[in-house]
């Protein structure tokens, strides 16, 4: 070993060291101690220097592997020999990172692809944690982007790697919540998933193990990494893992091991030791994404492994633990039995089944506590299937308060203890059905009157039944007295009762008893305690002098103490899940040690005070009870005040809206009254005019005699219209003209669209002249079309005038005959000037688009012309950035021409080389390589 370590140290050639660090590894497993103490400082100055031969490394990386690793060969070591190599192990790792900067150099050589380096170095970094788990984690923790290196491995493409990545991983994450973290936010979850869902969930090998056990560390403990992975919608993916089918016969190890730790990691999501409301969101998800569904399944599947229901059923106890939802479904949960029977019913047939194993009736108690916690309406469910009015006379089907009844007073203490605990849950903090299990009568026997279940209770006791069967009995009853006045009376009403509580506690039994003792005294001191004195025999005072004389205060008090200094009592008081070793130590519920925790100093204290404080108390008592009265009353007053409000206040909102609508309305029915107002005004100023015009128009009737003298002024006028329609149409006539000549112009713009194209202000110049022409025109229009108004205006007057005339014309029928021609005439040409008109103004439009096409053409080759305007000094800038260009050229070649011809070359002349071929350019490039 000596000789290979110099090899290493002082051999120039790598092949010689390589082969040296070969054998140094083929000597590491069987002489681990020496090659660790005389090869690990050459081994690491290897890694350091040789880092790009990847053989070398490897077999660097196997041979510390297997001097730091205690997994070889661990079996065959005896006990002795093995705690040495735990020693040895740890020593030399302990060496090996007293340098951080070894164990920050292996990680880069983690980073490396090349497999022959890769899987060693995952490996002795295991191996390294495992062995200085803390230290190694620190190391890496301050190491620059150490963690996230190692996450790299998961996305390996080789399996060998990806498995060993996260075994490194497992070792890596125990116990610090620092890395947890940070793992965790390297998209830890989602890989491991994927992972899980390649390897098949459940049916898949050891790989699903490791990342389940990984999944585990990240999240135990953990609560930013629960609040990560349920805000991940993470927990909707775990919902397959539990698709089991309906052929369960024949599960492999692997499987039961797969589904045992998937069970363990919902439970870690919903663990009672959780913060309220973390707990409380991963229930609702589990509850919506349907795993709490696919958990009850498997609960009422047939053919599961016992121990994988036991795990199921304490599972769904904490998904369903506090969450009134989950609770509900729990409850419709029918098992597939013929008929159906309700899940709660089937499970208890278990617990108060001695047959089933201890550890399914644990499981199944701590599934009946968990339904009940904190769960009203489940517990009153449960009571009233006691209560004589709901119990089924035909008893077809058995309810859970007999199956209760029936474990609470069978032979089996087991049961016993079963039943009177899960009936104490039934009853906590409810004084409601404190007071309701007070009417459950039971038949004893055939003849015998039945019996009151408190009085059953205290019967067994008094029997001397087991103790465990005892101690059950009395939890259950200190529950169901503790702060249930009816309930002590009811007790102390029975003479026998307080004489054997007094007789228990006085006497001095063995160790096995003290417990039962303790439990009598706590018994007695809750009937002390929460007594109203409406018994005359058994008022506090006498309770207590009692005490006094039969057992003595110090004594009470030692005896009470008894209870929570027992060893059983402190292993309940740590969770809420009943787990105990085997069934003799199932003596305490964790919940009744809370109500222990509550109730022992108040006792105590009880019992020391004097009448006169008790009345004084008392006295408090009632005043705090009246001003709890007289606040509860005021409560009241001001919810109902509250409600009052609300109810006004909406009736305030409906009125106001239905005002709004109303004014709305009225303004509507405003308006229309003044329209209607304005109307009737407008009517009445028209009949006014027409009345006028009736009478100015009776007065013309009367001066207009029958003369001849209008008739002749009328065949003036008539002649004077002729005159005016004559020159109309010469107008007209000048018109048509025009548009001839407009027509002409038309044409000669075509020819000026191309001529425009190369001049613009020609196409300018006469688009002026256009635009004055056809304002020209416009104004023409205007005037005739004034003037055609005036003679549709006089015409109507002739009109009005000839309908007057006639009737007092009987002379002259012949003027009329011709006014009447006139007329036509007149009205004919009117129509030919409106066409004339017309069509005047339709040309007037056609003119104007060709106008507006003109002037888009003079746009158009404006834009054209910028453009070419651009290109043109574009290209001048191109032309002078070429002759510069030529210019240096020029001088450049004639530097040359002068060097050569100091050298000694013979050059050509200018007009020789011009002659030559023009479009040569390797004589450039000949000269510039020259150059």
């Amino acid at each position: 070993i000596q000789k290979l370590c110099d090899r290493v140290a002082s051999s120039t050639l790598l092949d010689d060291r390589r082969d040296a660090v070969r054998a140094l590894k083929s000597l590491s497993k069987k002489y681990r101690l020496e090659v660790g103490i005389q090869a690990m400082e050459h081994l690491i100055h290897v890694l350091q220097t040789d880092r790009s031969d990847s053989e070398i490394i490897g077999y660097a990386l196997d041979t510390l592997y297997n001097v730091i690793s205690n997994d070889l060969e661990e079996e065959e070591q005896e006990e002795n020999s093995a705690k040495q190599v735990d020693d040895l192990g740890s020593q030399f790792t302990e060496i090996f990172i007293k340098q951080q900067e070894n164990v920050t150099l292996l990680l880069t050589l983690v980073e490396e692809f090349d497999f022959h380096v890769r899987w060693p170095g995952v490996k002795l970094l295991t191996s390294l944690l495992k062995q200085q788990g803390p230290q190694v984690q620190q190391i890496i923790l301050v190491s620059p982007m150490g963690v996230s290196r190692l996450m790299d491995l998961l996305a390996d493409s080789r399996e060998v790697i990806r498995n060993d990545g996260v075994l490194l991983l497992q070792q890596l994450t125990k116990s610090n919540a620092a890395i947890q973290k940070i793992v965790a936010f390297e998209n830890a979850f989602e890989r491991l998933l994927d992972i899980i869902t390649e390897e098949g969930n459940s049916d898949g090998g050891i790989v699903v193990e490791d990342c389940l056990l990984l999944l585990q560390n990240l999240l135990k403990n953990n609560n930013s990494n629960q609040n990560f992975f349920k805000e991940g919608s993470y927990i909707q993916r775990m919902k397959p893992w539990f698709e089991v089918g309906d052929d369960n016969c024949g599960w492999s190890a692997q499987k039961v091991t797969n589904l045992h730790l998937m069970l363990q990691l919902v439970r870690v999501l919903v663990s009672p030791t959780n913060p309220p409301g973390a707990t409380s969101s991963c229930q609702k998800a589990m509850f919506h994404c349907g795993l709490l569904q696919q958990l009850c399944t498997i609960l009422m599947a047939t053919g599961v492994p016992a121990d994988i229901l036991t795990e199921t059923i304490n599972t769904v106890s904490e998904v369903i633990r506090g969450c009134q939802t989950n609770q509900d479904y729990f409850a419709s949960v029918n098992a597939p039995s013929n008929p159906p029977r309700p899940a709660i019913v089937v499970l208890l047939m278990s617990m108060v089944n001695e047959r089933q194993p201890f550890v399914l009736r644990c499981a199944v108690l701590y599934c009946f506590q968990c339904f009940l916690y904190k769960n009203q309406k489940g517990q009153g469910e449960i009571v009233s299937t006691l209560l004589p009015s709901t119990i089924d006379a035909t008893g077809n089907s058995v309810s859970a308060g007999q199956l209760l009844c029936g474990g609470l007073f069978s032979t089996d203490s087991l049961s016993n203890w079963c039943a009177a605990v899960a009936l104490a849950h039934a009853l906590q903090e409810n004084a409601t059905l404190k007071e309701q299990l007070l009417r459950v009568q039971l038949a004893t026997s055939i003849g015998n009157p039945p019996v009151s279940l408190l009085q059953q209770c205290t019967n067994i006791l008094s029997q001397g039944s087991k103790v465990q069967t005892r101690v059950g009995l009395l939890m259950l009853l200190c529950t169901w007295l503790s702060n249930c006045s009816i309930a002590v009376t009811h007790f102390l009403h029975n003479p026998a009762n307080v004489p054997f509580l007094t007789g228990q506690i006085a006497e001095n039994l063995g160790e096995e008893e003290q417990l039962v003792q303790g439990l009598c005294a706590l018994l007695l001191g809750i009937s002390i305690y929460y007594n109203d004195n409406s018994l005359e025999n058994y008022r506090k005072e006498k309770l207590k002098q009692l005490i006094e004389k039969r057992i003595g205060r110090e004594n009470f008090v030692e005896k009470l103490g008894f209870i929570s200094k027992h060893e059983l009592y402190s292993r309940a008081a740590q969770k809420p899940q009943p787990s105990f070793s085997s069934p003799d130590h199932m003596m305490f519920d964790h919940e009744f040690t809370k109500l222990v925790k509550e109730l022992e100093g108040v006792i105590s204290k009880a019992i020391y005070k004097s009448s006169e404080e008790d009345k004084k108390e008392e006295e408090v008592k009632k005043t705090l009870e009246q001003h709890d009265n007289i606040v509860t009353h005021y409560k009241k007053v001001i919810r109902e005040q509250d409600q009052e409000l609300e109810e006004l206040k909406q009736r305030v909102n409906t009125l106001t809206s239905q005002n709004e609508q109303l004014q709305a309305t009225v303004t509507q029915q405003v308006s229309q009254i003044q329209q209607h107002k304005d109307q009737y005004n407008l009517l009445k100023v028209q009949l006014g005019k027409d009345t006028q015009h009736h009478n100015s128009h009776g007065d013309t009737f009367q001066m207009n005699g029958i003369q001849t003298e209008e008739v002749s002024k009328l065949k003036e006028e008539l002649e004077e219209w002729k005159n005016k329609h004559e020159l109309l149409q010469g107008q007209l006539k000048e018109k048509d003209s025009v548009i001839e000549k407009l027509n002409s112009s038309q044409l000669e713009m075509g020819t000026t669209e191309q001529f425009s194209q190369t001049s613009k202000f020609g196409g300018l110049e006469h688009n002026n002249e256009l635009q004055k022409e056809l304002e020209m025109l416009r104004s023409q229009i205007q005037l005739q079309s004034a003037e055609i108004s005036k003679l549709q205006m006089e015409n109507q007057k002739l009109q009005v005038m000839n309908t007057t005339a006639d009737p007092m014309l009987g002379d002259t029928g012949a003027t009329a005959a011709t006014s009447s021609e006139l007329e036509g005439r007149l009205e004919q040409e009117i129509k030919e000037l409106k066409s004339e008109v017309k069509a005047l103004s339709e040309e007037k439009e056609s003119l104007k688009q060709h106008l507006d096409s003109s002037s888009s053409t003079v746009a158009i080759l404006q834009d054209e012309k910028s453009k070419l305007q651009r290109e043109v000094a574009e290209s001048k800038k191109e032309q002078d950035d070429l002759l510069v260009l030529l210019a240096d050229q020029d001088q450049k070649i004639s530097a040359l021409k002068i060097k050569l011809k100091d050298l000694g070359v013979p050059v050509e002349d200018e007009d020789d080389t011009e002659s030559g071929d023009q479009g040569d350019e390797d004589e450039d490039g000949d000269e510039e390589e020259q150059d």
